[in-house]
């Protein structure tokens, strides 16, 4: 039996009792779009939501079955990025917004809230104001952080260390032009930011939970992580971060982003891998190396 709590920001399915470590999240998989926004897009409903984890949280929405918490973000991407600082406000579309240095998220459109979406395609037509900018921060991206933030504290002082799993999809084209032949291709990618937000012993049993299940599995490569992971991943703190990123076209179509033939069997898969990461940092795992 699970707890589901929501909010503005949020989504939140805890288990009954916490027997992990482990938090498990997914800030890009919004479907709730609104109505503010389609009306003030020049892109139609589909073309927006390309830059969207389409379905990422049903994917993982075993975790609370195995006593570790399931994090869902209210809000889609393309109207606010939780994997973004909240001071990367992007001065091509937030007006007032100055620049500092030289951010290439931000120089792309992809900043806190992003400019764009896939393969550049411009969301608004102007600029949002800077109050705008603020009020999508204050109501949706503080919220989510601090809980959050609490979720992975309340790991650590009940099982003396924390894992986030930073749960998100990819679309095929960003394996497919790695080249390589396809039998060989990864179908999914951890980012660990190359071993600076988690520690190897956990990265390697991550990805022994997916490659066990069958799938290829690269790390960091085209993808190592971005603000959640460098945030939160503290290996010599006993807290680590790993990002994970499935390729899309494994369990939908990613032209009418709609679930394809193998959603469910890639969900049950998944299923199995939750459990087994979930197994990681729990009770019994850390009670047998006492």
């Amino acid at each position: 039996m699970t707890n589901v709590a929501s909010n503005a920001a949020y989504v939140l399915d805890m288990p009954a009792r916490r027997t992990s470590c482990v938090v498990f999240a997914s800030p890009h998989s919004s479907r709730a779009y609104p109505d503010s926004l389609l009306q003030r897009s020049v892109l139609s409903r589909n073309m927006i939501r390309s830059s969207e984890d389409a379905f990422v949280d049903q994917l993982f929405d075993s975790a609370a079955t195995f006593g570790a918490p399931l994090l869902v973000a209210a809000m889609p991407r393309a109207y606010l990025d939780l994997n973004r600082s909240a001071d990367e406000l992007d001065p091509a579309l937030i007006a007032g917004a100055r620049r500092h240095g030289h951010n290439p998220r931000v120089a792309s459109g992809l900043g806190v809230i992003p400019r764009v979406v896939a393969n550049g395609r411009a969301i608004y037509n102007g600029k949002l104001t800077m109050d705008e900018a603020r009020l999508r921060i204050d109501t949706y991206w503080r919220p989510y952080h601090q809980c959050l933030k609490s979720l992975l504290a309340e790991s650590h002082e009940t099982f003396g260390q924390a894992i986030l799993v930073d749960c998100h999809s990819m679309p095929h084209e960003a394996v497919a032009l790695a080249g390589g032949a396809r039998s060989s291709r990864p179908e999914v990618v951890l980012g660990d930011r190359f071993g600076a937000s988690a520690s190897g012993v956990i990265v390697d049993q991550v990805e022994s939970a997916f490659v066990s299940a069958g799938l290829n599995v690269a790390r960091n490569t085209p993808f190592a992580g971005a603000y959640v992971t460098q945030t939160y991943g503290r290996p010599a703190r006993q807290q680590h971060a790993i990002q994970i990123e499935i390729d899309r076209s494994l369990y939908m179509d990613e032209e009418t982003i709609q679930p394809n033939g193998n959603f469910q069997a890639l969900r049950d898969l998944l299923r199995q891998v939750t459990a087994d990461i979930a197994a990681i940092g729990s009770e019994s795992q850390q009670l047998a190396a006492e």
